[in-house]
């Protein structure tokens, strides 16, 4: 996290006051004390708040100060003073060299996981197109058919303007349905920062079983739900909330593929636990974990899917984390598998 400009001035005067300690050391003692090594610790320090360019003028100042010192030092063996001036240089030189270097490699490292994140999010958004594609026909589709009930009715004699009414007001329903199914899409693909707010983890489990619902058709899933209905609003970002259950979804759906279809069962499960947080649990009856360890299925490239990325749940991961909740799988007794992930309850407080 970038440091406040206060804080970040703070910690320059604090740098420099340090620099002014280091160089009143290497002056006023022997030559034979190498004080000006100290100005490593100076620039280690420094790699924190300052850019490459600014972090490189503090070296060549802790350089010129070395230089400095030595010609003002009066005590002690000249070679010896000029040996140990001349590691001090080396080895500022050298830490700044391997501070820029680090940071180098943690900007390398940041942008990896931004590209990985965005590459994960396109592919749990390309797994849902096929179910999405159906939940926006299926009101279309219906605006359809009932417009041209609607112009059947109108072209009687007399007209049945009842009827007609009736029709108009299935059309503008439908077309409500057809709004709402889009507004999810465009949350699920948009880049925007993490929202965090009080939701109803049981309406936004049913919200995704219906984007989901011609995949579970298509798979011949049976589902069961077990909702708490007293359960407090928990805290998050409702759409990548959202995008963690479409994907467990569609996981135990992949996961049952090739087992008989009267066995292909799939429960969700919504329960307040200990520590003030909301639980849902999502268990299948497919292939299962690896039972040696269950939790590698959260690491990134990991996967049993032929042609998949492998970054699905190890996304799931990142976003409960980040909204302050945790993940966790198991196998489930009589096969298959469990996932449980955890959200802290709203508590009313407003939330960036």
């Amino acid at each position: 996290m970038p440091a406040s400009p206060s804080r970040r001035t703070l910690a320059l005067l604090g740098l420099g006051l340090v620099m002014a300690a280091i160089f009143a050391a290497d002056t006023l003692t022997d030559y034979a004390v190498a004080a000006a090594c100290f100005y490593a610790a100076v620039i280690l320090a420094a790699s924190r708040i300052l850019g490459p360019r600014g972090l490189v003028l503090l070296a060549a100042a802790c350089v010129a100060l070395t230089g400095v010192s030595f010609f003002l030092t009066r005590f002690g063996t000249y070679r010896i003073g000029l040996v140990n001036s001349a590691i001090g240089m080396l080895v500022i030189v050298i830490t700044t060299y391997l501070s820029l270097k680090m940071e180098a490699a943690k900007a390398a490292v940041q942008e990896a996981q931004a590209r990985l994140l965005r590459v994960a999010r396109a592919s749990t958004v390309g797994e849902l197109t096929t179910s999405i594609a159906h939940e926006v026909n299926q009101p279309l589709a219906a605006i359809a058919s009932s417009a041209e009930a609607s112009q059947r009715w109108l072209a009687q004699d007399p007209p049945n303007v009842d009827k007609a009414r009736q029709t108009l007001a299935r059309i503008l329903a439908d077309a409500h349905r057809a709004s709402d199914v889009i507004a999810r899409i465009r949350g699920l693909t948009r880049g925007a920062s993490p929202e965090r707010r009080g939701f109803d983890l049981n309406q936004a489990v049913l919200e995704m079983l219906a984007l989901s619902r011609s995949e579970l058709e298509q798979h011949a899933v049976i589902v069961t739900t077990q909702f708490d209905d007293e359960l407090p609003l928990v805290l998050g970002d409702r759409v990548q909330v959202q995008q963690v259950i479409g994907n467990l979804i569609l996981n135990a759906v992949d996961a049952m593929a090739g087992i008989p279809a009267a066995a292909r069962r799939l429960t969700l499960r919504s329960l307040r636990v200990d520590g003030g947080r909301i639980a849902l649990s999502v268990r299948d009856h497919g292939s299962g974990l690896p039972l040696e360890a269950p939790e590698r299925v959260f690491d990134a490239f990991w996967t049993t899917k032929s042609g998949g990325l492998g970054l699905g749940l190890s996304l799931s991961r990142s976003i409960l984390e980040a909204n302050g909740g945790q993940i966790r799988a198991e196998p489930a007794e009589g096969g298959g598998a469990h996932f449980v992930f955890e959200l802290p309850i709203d508590d009313g407080v407003a939330h960036g």
